[in-house]
């Protein structure tokens, strides 16, 4: 079984500590609400922590595997960057449908490093960012406004 695949059965099941796992100590998560990232494993375990209590009927509907660039520091050679695989899901945030992707990047080890979000469309984008901000500011994990 793949880390992708691992990654999914966890967030299918709400397993945090099985997601943590799978993660560097230093993992980024780009968020499509933030402009920097998410960093390190307790921040972005946080936030999954959110994630997974602020998407309503969240379900992966596919998977591409391949390479890519990660945001870090570009590839000292001109390759595609490391292995990735991408998951599609779709799900609902506060009534808003959201089409999204989870983009993995996997370290030597295999644990991931790098996630990458993106989602659609902008309304939903705004729903989610209001959402995942009440959750951690609930959480104690950014300060509240």
């Amino acid at each position: 079984m793949t880390t992708a695949d691992r990654f999914r059965r966890a967030v299918d099941s709400h397993d945090l500590a099985a997601i943590g796992e799978l993660f560097t100590e230093d993992v980024r998560l780009n968020s499509p609400v933030k402009f920097k990232p998410f960093e390190g494993k307790p921040m972005v375990l946080g936030l999954f922590g959110v994630l997974l209590r602020t998407f309503e009927d969240f379900r992966y509907v596919g998977r591409l595997d391949g390479a890519a660039e990660t945001g870090a520091a570009p590839p000292a050679t001109d390759d595609a960057g490391s292995p990735a695989a991408v998951l599609v899901f779709r799900a609902t945030v506060n009534g808003k449908q959201i089409h999204g992707i989870d983009l993995l990047h996997f370290a030597a080890d295999g644990r991931i490093e790098e996630i990458t979000v993106m989602v659609r469309p902008q309304s939903a984008v705004q729903a989610l960012g209001e959402a995942v901000l009440a959750g951690l500011v609930a959480d104690g994990l950014v300060p509240g406004a």
